[in-house]
């Protein structure tokens, strides 16, 4: 039934990944899918009152680590029994997640939201847009 699930994670926040990588790791299993792992840098110019103290090397210097970061936190994660590919993106959190699965041919996309504040109404503001905007499936799993 799967063959691409994408798993959005942000590597410094456990709880979006903590409910949604064992169910994920699960799905591969069952159905033999691929596990597309994907974080994303969000993009620092947009706030230029901000980048314009940072150093001009600063995006790409995070971007390196991240990866670095990515592929470690996969390692310690992910039994040797899953087929991995890792994302890194960089730009607008939900943007990047709607290309990315565009992009893999994602069947699923599992990830998580936060206890909803009264002006998310429902959802967490990214998985409120993936869900509207997805042509997979997503699963959204509550933290």
């Amino acid at each position: 039934m799967f063959k691409h699930i994408l798993l959005p994670v942000d590597l410094n926040d456990e709880t979006s990944w903590r409910k949604t990588l064992p169910s994920a790791i699960d799905l591969c299993r069952m159905y033999g899918a691929t596990l597309h792992l994907m974080t994303v840098v969000p993009d620092i110019g947009f706030y230029a009152s901000a980048s314009q103290y940072l150093p001009a090397d600063y995006e790409e210097k995070v971007r390196a680590q991240t990866h670095d970061e990515l592929h470690a936190f996969s390692a310690r994660r992910i039994p040797a029994d899953i087929k991995v590919q890792h994302i890194l993106a960089h730009g607008t959190i939900y943007k990047e997640i709607l290309e990315a699965a565009e992009r893999v041919k994602a069947d699923l996309v599992i990830m998580a939201a936060h206890r909803p504040e009264l002006e998310d109404y429902l959802l967490g503001p990214n998985a409120a847009r993936v869900v509207r905007h997805a042509r997979c499936s997503v699963t959204v799993v509550r933290e």
